[in-house]
């Protein structure tokens, strides 16, 4: 059997011709998977409020400037030092999961009093990555 598709990607529409075996299990072979990159606009910052402590966070207990990892992964980017002065929404570290970068933001402006992980460091999920005094 013989489908004749319309197919749009990125807005261009594109005639297909598709062959079909006319029964199930009729022994034909399906046809192959087609892969079409896309791109898409990067996710927004992500301004992760303070939480009660998870598995695997820093100790000394859970605050409102507590910088905290919105998802497990990898740190792979650390752009605040301790001392510095931030403004609530700066970006303070990128987290990888799957092979998409979340940006973490400061929560409230203030100082960075530490820094709990390093580039390259496994986080966990709310996992306390900074504290901003």
């Amino acid at each position: 059997m013989i489908k004749k598709l319309r197919v749009t990607v990125d807005g261009k529409s594109y005639d297909v011709t598709v062959e079909l075996p006319d029964e199930p299990g009729a022994g034909g072979l399906a046809p192959a998977p087609v892969s079409v990159p896309i791109s898409a606009p990067p996710p927004p910052p992500v301004s992760v409020p303070a939480a009660p402590a998870a598995s695997g966070s820093s100790g000394g207990g859970s605050g409102p400037g507590d910088v905290r990892s919105p998802l497990a992964g990898r740190i792979i980017a650390i752009n605040v030092q301790p001392g510095q002065e931030v403004k609530e929404g700066d970006h303070i570290l990128t987290v990888e999961a799957m092979k998409m970068n979340t940006s973490v933001v400061a929560p409230k402006s203030g100082k960075i009093t530490e820094i709990s992980t390093t580039v390259g460091s496994a986080v966990d999920e709310g996992q306390v990555l900074a504290r901003i005094g």
